[in-house]
């Protein structure tokens, strides 16, 4: 079997800045090559074109082309097209491809084409209560519509996006998996009263409420400190810095109780996540966020959204609370709770660990993806 993945992003020096996406297609591949599964991976929209192999995987950066008109009409072409010929050179048998911005609206390839739902720009709009740009509608619509199959990373995810674009066929959900093997814990690591922040400096993250929860949990606990690991973002409503948004709502006595680490490659992350007392993560918009699996595989005790998909991720007061993160008073309340009770912050680790062991460590997922191949190869 010889499984391929169109995706805008994908974690390796060579390519450009990589997120959640990149990282659960990355887990995904690690685990397929591990059964003895051949992978490629078409990442678009990069700054070189270079085929290179890494881990046993075969990644193809290839850069974003210009054209004077029709662009986005002109540079599909030109993807499929560079995608279908190797499609017949190397037999790939299936292709993968996100539903962001409905990349492939109006290719036709060469073997079946699975859409993933991890979040379209449709989905994030909803959820966040702004109007979607008609043509990114129309590209993702005619996107989903064409492609041969559909895949949910999450049921939430399934369900907000068929009614979206009123999608009338089944969509079976398979989670995003983890390598437990790479993140576990390091409890020898913690330190007392350090509050973890990762992900995008982004309003969608929740991070200015967060804001506002870290105000209360610094007046009543001087010993506290917030990390924030991620990269800053223009905000979409002010077009200002998220992070300079969130520095002005953070009292400014607090303000040396902030720590910005800017984007960090992925094993520093991990050596963050090691050290974090207590991991907060107050997202008003995901699909299934692959911050809370990690921080959970490490056994961390956590306090996240309470929204749409987090039932399927987090199970409240038994693998960390889920809070609605505009009830500031109530957030704050629970990080404090965790900050100064260290054996239900390892109970509730050590749930949160189980779950991620149960439910999606990467070689039950990779299993489940590849039946699902399989399926779609014989039909």
């Amino acid at each position: 079997m010889h499984v391929a993945f169109l995706t805008p992003e994908y974690p390796h020096p060579e390519l450009k800045g990589s997120a959640g996406l990149g990282t659960s297609i990355k887990n995904l591949a690690a685990g397929l090559i591990a059964k003895e599964i051949q992978v490629t991976v078409f990442v678009y929209d990069q700054q070189k074109d270079v085929v290179f192999n890494h881990h046993g995987i075969t990644i193809h950066s290839i850069a974003k082309r210009k054209f004077k008109l029709g662009g986005w009409y002109l540079y599909r072409n030109f993807l499929q097209r560079y995608v279908n010929k190797f499609i017949t050179q190397n037999r790939i048998n299936v292709l993968e491809a996100p539903d962001w911005t409905g990349i492939t609206a109006f290719m036709s390839y060469k073997c079946p084409l699975i859409i993933r739902l991890h979040g379209s720009d449709g989905y994030f709009c909803n959820l966040e209560n702004r109007p979607q740009k008609t043509k990114n509608r129309l590209f993702e619509k005619s996107a989903l519509r064409r492609a041969d199959y559909i895949l949910s990373v999450s049921q939430f995810c399934a369900d907000l996006t068929s009614e979206i674009f009123n999608l009338k066929r089944d969509i079976k959900v398979i989670p995003n998996g983890v390598d437990t093997a790479a993140f576990k814990p390091e409890k020898e690591s913690e330190v007392d009263f350090q509050l973890l922040y990762f992900g995008s400096i982004i309003r969608k993250k929740g991070v200015l409420e967060l804001a506002e929860i870290v105000n209360r949990v610094f007046a009543k606990e001087e010993r506290a400190i917030l990390i924030v690991a991620g990269g800053d973002v223009k905000d979409i409503f002010t077009q200002r810095s998220t992070q300079e948004l969130f520095l002005e709502t953070v009292q400014t006595q607090f303000h040396n109780r902030v720590h910005f680490k800017g984007v960090l490659p992925y094993d520093e992350i991990k050596t963050e996540l090691a050290k974090a007392s207590v991991v907060v993560l107050p997202s008003f918009a995901e699909a299934l966020p692959m911050t809370w699996i990690e921080a959970m595989a490490m056994q961390k005790a956590l306090v996240t959204s309470d929204i749409g998909w987090a039932k399927e991720v987090m199970i409240d007061a038994q693998t960390g609370f889920t809070v609605d993160p505009k009830n500031h008073e109530k957030y704050a309340h629970r990080i404090l709770e965790l900050l100064s009770n260290s054996a239900l912050r390892e109970k509730l680790g050590d749930a949160a660990r189980r779950r991620v062991d149960s439910k999606f460590a990467l070689e039950h997922v990779v299993d489940q993806n590849i039946l699902f191949y399989k399926k779609v190869i014989a039909d």
